[in-house]
């Protein structure tokens, strides 16, 4: 991997596409989309940790942007809570959303980057070191869809 020597335009570049990485208590995979979103899938590996995965769900999506060689991501949605009420007849009450959204604005998940180049990153998260793969992703993953 290369040293960081990248404009934060040149890392957002490298970040587009599917990457897949693990944290202690969580495999992640994430795809970068060039219109700054992203979706987000965590699977709770830690059996204290599968209750919250039941309440939120293990699918994210929202925003990114990186800033002075770190990653932010902000939640908007979480299609996949039960907190995302559907009522007969009537209109959807996306509770998890709004409290995402809301928590977001305070407290955006922030990674920095060590090292990164077209196949793999290596992220700070306080103590944590994450080692990332990026997967090829289908043209059709990218972008607007």
């Amino acid at each position: 991997m290369d040293n960081i020597n990248l404009s934060d335009i040149e890392i957002e570049v490298l970040l587009f596409g599917k990457w897949r990485f693990d944290t202690a208590w969580e495999k992640i995979s994430i795809i970068f989309k060039d219109d700054m979103t992203y979706e987000q899938t965590r699977v709770q590996t830690f059996i204290l940790y599968k209750p919250k995965e039941l309440i939120t769900g293990n699918k994210f999506n929202g925003v990114w942007y990186v800033t002075e060689r770190k990653l932010h991501l902000n939640i908007k949605s979480i299609p996949n809570s039960f907190l995302n009420l559907q009522i007969p007849l009537a209109f959807k009450i996306s509770f998890a959303d709004i409290v995402a959204t809301l928590g977001s604005l305070f407290t955006a998940e922030k990674y920095e980057f060590v090292k990164i180049n077209s196949s793999k990153f290596l992220l700070k998260d306080g103590e944590q070191s994450i080692i990332g793969t990026k997967i090829n992703t289908p043209s059709g993953m990218r972008g607007n869809t």
